[in-house]
C-alpha cells in the first residue's frame, strides 16, 4: 500500500450558527484551514449582515486530523455538550486526497467515530463534512507516489470523492467549499483564493468558505450580504454568487436536506370511506386533523365522514428533531356510488381470488387492509386477474376501469 505522509499544517477550528431570522449553534472541528483569517468570525459577521445570529465554538489544533479529534479531550468535551445544531468536520487538508485504500483506513473510520460521538450526545445534531480544496499546483510532495495529486484538478477530484463518500456512509451532508473553490478558479482565474504558500486561503478564500458554510447550513443565499471584510466589493459579489450557485443549485448532490421530514399524503375514496396514506419522507410520528372534529395518529387509516363536502385535512409529520406540515382539500362525495358497475365472476381458492372479466380492458387494482393501508397496486389488461391475500383477515379491493369502479370485500380465513 502507498503510505503517503501528510504535511502537518497549523490548525484552528471554529464554531458557527445561523439560520434566517434564527439563532443556531455550530461547533467547528478542524485545523488551520478553519482558523486562518478567523473563518468563524467571518461567518458570524456575514450571517449578521443577512439578519441571522450565530453562536460558535471551535477546536482547531495545528495539523489536526479526524483521528486526532476522535481522541482529543477538548474536542470530545465540546461535542458532549450536545447543544449543537451543526458540527462541521474538517479533515487535514491532504489526507482525503490520498489513494482510496489509504483514505479507507486512515480517514473514514475516524469520521465515523466523530459522527457517532456527535449523535450520541444529541441525535438531532447534524454533522457536516467540510470539503476543502486542492493545492494551487497540486501536492508536489506526494505527486510521485500518487500521480492524481500532481495537479490541482486531480487533488480536488479526490477530495470531492472522499468527502461525498463520507457523507453517504454516515448519512450526513457536505459543505462544498472545495467545489465552490473550483468554480471560482475555472470562471474567475485572476481572483486569488490562495495565500503565498499555495495551500492556505487568502482572505478571498476564507470569505468564500464563509459564504458556502452559510448557504449550506441555512439554505439561504449569501448574495447581498453587506459584510465583505477586506474583500473588494466586486470580488465579494463574485464569491457570494459562487456559493449560491454551487450550494443551492445542487442541494441533493451535497445531501443537504436529505434527512428533513417532508409531510405528504394521498386520499382515496374506497366504498364510501376515505383511505388516507402518509407517503412523505423521514417522518416517524404523525398527527392528523380531519376537519370534522376527528384526529388520527396512524400513518395510514380509513375514515368515514358523516356528510359529503370539502374538508381541509392537515398532517403534521415529525421524527423528534424536525417536522413538516401539509394541508390538502379532500372532497367527499358518496352520491351515486355503485359497486356493481363492473361485471365479473369471482373464484376463490384459499388465499387466492380469480376475477374473470368478459373483456381485456385496462384495469387499476388497489388492495387495502382494514386500517386503510395500501397493500398491493397494479394495472392489468388480462381477462383473468389473480389476487393473492398476504395473511388472514378482510381486505377491500378497489377496481377502476375507465369511468367505472367497484369495491369488493375479500377474506382470507
Amino acid at each position: 500500500m502507498i503510505n503517503i505522509k501528510p504535511f502537518l499544517i497549523l490548525a484552528f477550528v471554529v464554531f458557527i450558527s445561523s439560520s434566517f431570522a434564527q439563532t443556531k449553534n455550530v461547533l467547528f472541528l478542524g485545523n488551520s484551514y478553519t482558523g486562518v483569517n478567523n473563518l468563524p468570525l467571518l461567518t458570524y459577521n456575514l450571517a449578521l449582515s443577512l439578519g441571522d445570529t450565530i453562536n460558535y465554538d471551535s477546536n482547531t489544533p495545528g495539523g489536526y486530523t479526524y483521528e486526532g479529534h476522535s481522541t482529543n479531550a477538548t474536542s470530545l468535551a465540546k461535542i458532549a455538550q450536545g447543544n449543537w445544531d451543526f458540527v462541521v468536520l474538517q479533515e487535514q487538508s491532504q489526507k482525503p486526497s490520498f489513494p482510496p485504500s489509504q483514505v479507507a483506513t486512515e480517514v473514514y473510520p475516524y469520521a465515523q467515530v466523530l459522527v457517532d460521538s456527535i449523535k450520541s450526545a444529541n441525535a438531532c445534531t447534524e454533522p457536516i463534512f467540510y470539503m476543502t480544496w486542492g493545492r494551487k499546483n497540486g501536492d508536489a510532495g506526494n505527486c510521485a507516489a500518487y500521480p492524481p495529486l500532481c495537479t490541482y484538478d486531480g487533488m480536488q477530484g479526490r477530495l470531492r470523492e472522499s468527502y461525498i463518500e463520507m457523507a453517504v456512509d454516515n448519512d450526513c451532508s457536505v459543505s462544498p467549499v472545495g467545489a465552490a473553490w473550483k468554480y471560482v478558479r475555472d470562471n474567475y482565474p485572476t481572483l486569488e483564493l490562495y495565500s503565498a504558500d499555495e495551500s492556505h486561503p487568502s482572505i478571498n478564500g476564507s470569505y468564500l468558505a464563509a459564504c458556502v458554510h452559510y448557504a449550506s447550513m441555512f439554505r439561504e443565499s449569501p448574495v447581498g450580504a453587506s459584510f465583505i471584510s477586506a474583500v473588494t466589493a466586486v470580488d465579494a459579489a463574485i464569491l457570494q454568487e459562487a456559493a449560491e450557485l454551487v450550494v443551492l443549485d445542487s442541494l441533493s448532490t451535497w445531501r443537504i436536506g436529505n434527512n428533513d421530514v417532508v409531510a405528504s399524503f394521498t386520499s382515496n375514496n374506497v366504498s364510501g370511506s376515505i383511505v388516507f396514506s402518509e407517503n412523505g419522507t423521514n417522518g416517524t410520528t404523525y398527527s392528523w386533523d380531519l376537519d370534522d372534529g376527528s384526529t388520527e395518529t396512524a400513518a395510514s387509516f380509513s375514515h368515514t365522514y358523516a356528510n359529503d363536502g370539502t374538508y381541509s385535512v392537515e398532517l403534521i409529520a415529525t421524527n423528534g428533531c424536525d417536522s413538516d406540515t401539509i394541508t390538502q382539500e379532500v372532497i367527499v362525495n358518496t352520491t351515486g356510488i355503485n359497486e356493481n358497475q363492473l361485471n365479473f365472476e369471482i373464484l376463490q381458492s384459499q388465499n387466492k381470488y380469480s376475477l374473470l372479466f368478459k373483456n381485456t380492458a385496462e384495469r387499476h387494482f388497489q388492495l387495502y387492509d382494514t386500517k386503510g393501508s395500501l397493500i398491493q397496486e397494479d394495472r392489468k389488461t388480462n381477462s383473468e386477474i389473480i389476487i393473492t391475500l398476504p395473511e388472514s383477515g378482510m381486505y377491500l379491493l378497489h377496481i377502476v376501469e375507465s369511468d367505472k369502479s367497484t369495491v369488493i370485500k375479500l377474506f382470507n380465513d
